[in-house]
């Protein structure tokens, strides 16, 4: 499961950053930007 918060983390951090370099979507990309912080705390927080 920590694996899987891991992975999702990395793939939402990817995609914010394609979006805020090359389509500049708006808040959307914000919005996956937190939930990859968050998900990356929690990783952080469990071990």
């Amino acid at each position: 499961m920590q694996n899987l918060l891991y992975i999702v983390a990395v793939v939402l951090v990817i995609l914010w950053a394609l979006g805020f370099f090359v389509y500049s979507v708006g808040s959307i990309i914000h919005i996956l930007l937190v939930i990859a912080v968050i998900a990356i705390l929690l990783r952080v927080i469990r071990g």
